[in-house]
C-alpha cells in the first residue's frame, strides 16, 4: 500500500553515483497503485552517464518517458581532481590578488611549514577593469568600451574556457558586472559574483564564482551527454542544500551541486523521521568510498560555511561531516608496524578484494568477509558474487604484517574503522554540545548496518533505525526531494536600525525571484512555501549565526541565546544583520515512499561468526520479517543491497515498512 503520494503518470527515478556503485531506484505507477525496484551498477569515473544507461536498459527503461532525480560527483570530482574549465579571473583594480591572499587560514594549525596551496587561477589569466563600486552601492569609475573590447582580445589569447567576473561591491550593484557580461558574448562560459553569492566577503565570493566557472561546462556537457543517451528523459539535478533544479538551469548554478550526492542521504533521512514519528536522528551514510554523518532535527541542516578541497564553500549546503572510510577503504601497516585504514579506497576498480575484480589490497569490506558478517552466497549489488577464499588469503598477507592471526587482523581492521566513523559522529555531536544518546543512529549505505551496532555502543546509544532499502537510501532520497532554491541578499546594517517594514521589504524581492525561478521548472507559486532567516553578528566579528525571522518578533534576543548556545558567551555588544537568506521549497513529485514490503516466509540459512561468537547465527532475508515480529540478536539480516549484523545484547524489531529498529536489550 502506498500513501502520500502526488505523482504524474509517469515512471520516476533517483540516480545516486558514488565512488563505487551507482545506485538506481524506480516508483512506477501499477494499476493497483505504485511500484518499487532498483538496482546497483559498479561505477564508472570515466564516464558516469555509463552505468545510469546500463541499469535504465536492464531495467527496460531507456526508450520510455522517465523522470530522472539525480545526485552527481561529477562537479565535486572535478574541483577534487582538478579537472575544471581553464577559468580566467575579472575583478575591480588593485584585487586581481584576493583570490591568491585568501584569508591566511593555517589548515593545519601545529604544522609549522604549512603546505603550498597553488591559487585558484594563476596571475595571468587574473584581469583588472577600472570600473569600482562604493560600499554604498554606487558607482565611483566605469570601464569605458576601449577598455572591454582590449579585455576581449586578451581574454582570447589566454586561452581561457570560462570566465569569472567579482567586482569590488557587486553584491550591492550587479549591474556592471552583467554589462562586462554583455561585452563577452557566448565565447565564453560566464559566472557573474553577483549572480552566484551576492553577499560580502570578497575572498569567498570569488572563489565560489571561480568554482561555478570552473565546473559550469563540465556539468553542462555531462548532462548534455546523459540527456543525448535518454533522449525520452526529463532530468533534474539534486542540489547542495537537498533541494532539486531542473537540468536545464543547473549548470549556470554548477557550484550548488558539489555536494549534491549526500544531500540525497539527508532528504531521505527528513523523510522517514515524518515516516517514524522521530525526529531526532544522527545518520550515518556508509558508502564504499567515504562516509558522511550528519545531525537532524527534524529538518535537514544546512551551513554556508562548508569546504570542498582547500576551498571555503559559502553556498548554503547541507552540514554533513564526510571521511576517507568506507566498504572500499584500504587496510595497510606503514613502517612503524601501525595498522592503517584508509582514506585511501579501492573504488569501483579494482574493488576489494572479495569483488574477483582484480582488488589486491584488504579493505573494510574484504574484513567483514571474513569474519562472517556477510554470507557467502551473497551477491553484492544484487548480481556481483562474493571470492571468500581470496579475501582470506590477501588477509593472511595483512596478518603476517601485523604479526597475529587472520581473525584477529580482520578484526582489527573493523575496530579501527568503526574508531574512525565514531569520532566522525562525535564531531557532529559531542564537539556541537549534543549528546547522542538523545538521538537515534541512522545507518544506511551499503555497509552501513554492518557497523551499526559497534558505533551505537561507543557513542553510548540505545536506538539504531536501518531504513529500508537502506543500501540505495540516497537515490530514494533524490525521489522524496522538493525543487527548491536558496537565495541571500547581503544588508550589512545595525539590526536595531531596521524596521519590521525594511527587512519584509527585501524578503519579498528574493520571494518574487524564487517563485520565478521556479516557475520556470512548472512549480505553481502558491504552492511555494519559504523559510526566511537573519545573518547575524556581533559588531566587529566575522562570523555570522542564523536566526528565524517572523514578523513581530525580538530576533536581537534570539541571536544572543544562540550564541551563548555554540560559543558559551552573551556579549553586551550592537547587534548586526549582515545577510538576507530565504529557502524557498515546492511540493515534491513524491512526497513519501510508503511501500510495504511482500514477505517471505524462508529462512535463508545459517553462518559462523567464528572470531566473536565461534557459533553459528541464524540469518534471514529481509523481506521474511514481519512487523512487529521480535528478534533477539546475534542475527544477520540480509538483502540485495546491504547486510544488517544485529550482535548480542540487541533486539530488531521491523515495521510495516520494512524498517529495522534495534534496541539495547535490557
Amino acid at each position: 500500500m502506498v500513501a502520500s503520494v502526488s505523482m504524474k503518470p509517469i515512471t520516476l527515478i533517483g540516480v545516486d553515483t558514488g565512488g563505487t556503485f551507482t545506485d538506481i531506484v524506480v516508483v512506477e505507477r501499477k494499476s493497483d497503485g505504485l511500484g518499487i525496484r532498483h538496482c546497483k551498477i559498479l561505477s564508472d569515473p570515466t564516464d558516469p552517464s555509463g552505468p545510469i544507461v546500463a541499469g535504465l536498459e536492464q531495467m527496460g527503461l531507456v526508450d520510455v518517458p522517465i523522470q530522472i532525480i539525480h545526485g552527481t560527483t561529477v562537479g565535486t570530482n572535478a574541483v577534487l581532481e582538478g579537472k575544471g574549465a581553464k577559468v580566467a579571473y575579472i575583478t575591480s583594480r588593485g584585487f586581481s590578488d584576493v583570490l591568491s591572499l585568501g584569508r591566511q587560514e593555517r589548515q593545519q594549525v601545529y604544522r609549522l611549514q604549512q603546505p603550498e596551496t597553488n591559487p585558484p587561477v594563476p596571475a595571468e589569466l587574473c584581469f583588472e577593469v577600472s570600473t569600482r563600486i562604493a560600499a554604498d552601492g554606487s558607482l565611483l569609475e566605469r570601464a569605458d568600451m576601449i577598455e572591454l573590447e582590449q579585455l576581449f582580445k586578451d581574454l582570447q589569447a589566454s586561452g581561457a574556457e570560462s570566465v569569472a567576473i567579482n567586482l569590488l561591491f557587486s553584491f550591492l550593484s550587479p549591474q556592471e558586472e552583467n554589462r562586462i557580461a554583455g561585452q563577452l558574448g557566448d565565447r565564453w562560459f560566464v559566472s557573474c559574483s553577483s549572480d552566484v553569492l551576492p553577499e560580502v566577503r570578497e575572498y569567498e565570493r570569488g572563489i565560489a564564482t571561480w568554482l561555478n566557472a570552473s565546473v559550469g561546462p563540465v556539468i553542462s556537457g555531462y548532462l548534455e551527454r546523459l540527456q543525448a543517451r535518454l533522449p525520452k528523459a526529463g532530468i533534474a539535478v539534486m542540489q547542495s542544500s537537498g533541494t532539486t533544479i531542473a537540468a536545464g538551469q543547473a549548470a549556470h548554478q554548477a557550484v550548488r551541486l558539489l555536494l549534491s550526492g549526500p544531500a540525497g542521504g539527508l532528504a531521505a533521512a527528513r523523510s522517514l523521521g515524518q515516516q517514524v514519528g522521530t525526529s531526532r536522528l544522527m545518520s550515518f551514510d556508509m558508502g564504499g568510498t567515504s562516509t558522511d554523518v550528519a545531525l537532524l532535527n527534524g529538518d535537514i541542516p544546512l551551513t554556508s560555511q562548508s569546504r570542498i578541497s582547500s576551498w571555503p564553500l559559502s553556498i548554503p549546503s547541507v552540514d554533513i561531516h564526510t571521511i576517507g572510510a568506507g566498504g572500499g577503504s584500504i587496510a595497510r601497516v606503514d613502517r612503524a608496524g601501525m595498522l592503517l585504514v584508509g582514506p585511501e579506497s579501492a573504488g569501483a576498480n579494482p574493488g576489494p578484494v572479495c569483488y574477483d575484480q582484480g582488488g589486491r589490497q584488504i579493505t573494510v569490506t574484504d574484513a567483514n568477509v571474513v569474519l562472517g558478517r556477510i554470507p557467502e552466497d551473497t551477491l553484492l549489488g544484487g548480481y556481483l558474487p562474493l571470492d571468500i577464499q581470496a579475501a582470506h588469503k590477501a588477509m593472511e598477507k595483512l596478518a603476517e604484517d601485523m604479526n597475529c592471526s587472520v581473525l584477529e587482523s580482520a578484526h582489527g581492521v573493523v575496530r579501527l574503522a568503526n574508531e574512525h566513523m565514531a569520532r566522525a559522529l562525535r564531531v557532529i555531536s559531542v564537539e556541537r554540545g549534543y549528546d547522542p544518546a538523545a538521538y537515534a543512529l541512522l545507518c544506511f549505505g551499503g555497509a552501513g548496518g554492518l557497523h551499526a551496532c559497534d558505533l551505537a555502543r561507543l557513542l553510548n546509544m540505545q536506538r539504531i533505525i536501518i531504513p529500508a532499502r537502506s543500501g540505495v537510501l540516497s537515490a530514494v532520497g533524490m525521489l522524496v526531494s522538493e525543487p527548491g532554491r536558496e537565495l541571500s541578499s547581503a544588508v550589512l546594517e545595525r539590526l536595531d536600525e531596521l524596521t519590521d517594514q525594511d527587512i519584509e521589504r527585501e524578503f519579498r524581492a528574493l520571494e518574487t525571484e524564487a517563485v520565478a525561478q521556479l516557475a520556470a521548472e512548472g512549480c505553481v507559486a502558491q504552492d511555494v512555501r519559504f523559510r526566511h532567516q537573519l545573518e547575524l553578528r556581533y559588531t566587529g566579528q566575522s562570523a555570522t549565526i542564523p536566526v528565524d525571522w517572523v514578523k513581530g518578533s525580538e530576533h536581537t534576543e534570539a541571536f544572543h541565546a544562540a550564541h551563548q548556545q555554540t560559543s558559551g558567551l552573551r556579549l553586551p555588544h550592537t547587534v548586526e544583520l549582515v545577510n538576507l537568506r530565504l529557502s524557498a521549497r515546492a511540493p515534491a513529485i513524491l512526497r513519501s515512499i510508503d511501500v510495504e514490503p511482500e514477505h517471505r516466509d524462508t529462512t535463508l540459512g545459517e553462518t559462523i561468526y567464528v572470531h566473536e561468537l565461534d557459533r553459528k547465527v541464524p540469518f534471514y532475508h529481509r523481506d521474511a520479517l514481519k512487523a512487529g515480529e521480535t528478534m533477539a540478536g546475534p542475527v544477520l539480516v540480509t538483502e540485495s543491497d546491504a547486510t544488517v549484523w544485529v550482535q548480542p545484547g540487541w533486539v530488531v524489531i521491523p515495521d510495516k515498512w520494512g524498517n529495522l529498529f534495534l534496541q539495547l536489550e535490557k
